[in-house]
Parts: C-alpha cells; sequence; structure tokens
C-alpha cells in the first residue's frame, strides 16, 4: 500500500453523525492520517506494534495502524454515538479492542501512541490529559496540533518537563467543513503539524 491509497481509504470511512463541540469533533481528514501513520510505518513504529489511539472519534487512525499491520489496536473514545461508528469503521478487524470512556482512565502499556487531541479552541489546554496519558503509556507518540508558534512553544517545554523529546515534526494543511454554529467559513483551511515523540532515555537516534 501507498501513502496515497491509504489517505483514500481512510477518506471513505464512515464520520461523525452528531459531532459536539465542546469535544471538537472534527473527522480526522485522510491526508493528515496518512501523513502521521506513513511516517510512523517508516520509523517501524507501526508493523507488528501495539498501538493506542487516543481519543480515537470515528477510527481514522485505528483503521490507518490495523491496515499497516499492527498486531493490536486500542482504539479508546469517551463518547458513545462516536463509538457505534467507530465499531461499523472497523468491523472487518478483529484485533482492535474498542474502549469506551475517558483517555485518563486507560492504562494499557503500548508500544506506539497515534492520536489527533483537541486542539484547544473550546476548552483551553484540553489537548494536555491526551499528552499526559500518552506520555504515560508509551515510549513513543505521534499527534497532531496547531501549527502555530504559540503552539510550537507549548508542545517543546511540556515535552521536555515530562522527558520527551520530539524527533520529527511535519507541517501539513487541513481542511475542516462549517458543521458548528461558530463557524464563519464553508470550509476552514488550517495548518497542523504532526509530531513524532520519543522518551529522551532512548535517544534521539531511536
Amino acid at each position: 500500500m501507498r501513502k496515497k491509497e491509504l489517505a483514500i481509504m481512510l477518506s471513505k470511512l464512515k464520520g461523525f453523525r452528531n459531532p459536539k463541540p465542546w469535544l471538537e469533533q472534527y473527522r480526522t481528514p485522510g491526508n493528515a492520517a496518512s501523513e502521521l501513520l506513513w511516517l510512523a510505518y517508516s520509523l517501524g513504529d507501526i508493523e507488528g506494534k501495539v498501538v493506542a489511539d487516543l481519543g480515537a472519534g470515528t477510527g481514522v487512525l485505528t483503521v490507518g495502524a490495523l491496515l499497516l499491520g499492527a498486531k493490536k489496536v486500542y482504539a479508546v473514545e469517551v463518547d458513545p454515538e462516536a463509538v457505534e461508528v467507530l465499531k461499523e469503521n472497523v468491523k472487518d478487524f478483529d484485533n482492535v479492542e474498542v474502549i469506551i470512556g475517558d483517555v485518563s482512565e486507560f492504562s494499557e502499556k503500548v508500544h506506539t501512541v497515534v492520536m489527533n487531541p483537541p486542539f484547544g479552541s473550546q476548552r483551553k489546554h484540553a489537548d494536555r490529559p491526551f499528552l499526559l496519558k500518552a506520555f504515560e503509556v508509551s515510549d513513543v507518540v505521534y499527534s497532531i496540533h496547531l501549527a502555530k508558534p504559540e503552539v510550537r512553544k507549548f508542545i517543546e517545554r511540556f515535552s521536555q518537563e515530562n522527558n520527551f523529546v520530539v524527533t520529527h515534526r511535519l507541517t501539513t494543511e487541513i481542511e475542516i467543513p462549517a458543521q458548528f454554529f461558530f463557524h464563519r467559513k464553508r470550509l476552514e483551511r488550517i495548518k497542523v503539524d504532526i509530531y513524532r515523540f520519543i522518551r529522551a532515555s532512548r535517544g534521539r537516534s531511536s
């Protein structure tokens, strides 16, 4: 499978039926998901690995990890309505465990975390619990965040404070369709950064 093929397949998955603004529920676009997953796959962090998708939503990153050969994926999602769609999207896979609950309650140790946490647009610092849990349960973390100078500064500082280093940062553009009352444009294009973090004790060359 090529990255472009992966992006197309992920773009065809079912999305949120009733997206909730306070959870910042936006479908992870196929292009951003494939960029994150392909980076992880190329660095040996997906195939044959146990992966956790924190805040899995409808399962875009979960399905991508499964398609790229993950040994098992834990898909953790707090919204029961999103979980219904997630289960439909992963119905053809038997090596996935869907967990309904807050990410703070997840305690399984995994090889790799992949996630697209809330950007904090509706609730300030909404991404922090996701990063903290990811740093707790894994040595390797991939995450998507807004490509803004203040966010980059926060990410660098926060990861260092938790004994993690940024090894990769890719910038891409995603499209968010108008779906909530506060949206002013029919289609919003925003730049995001895709990060790879590793625990500092592993060394920068891991």
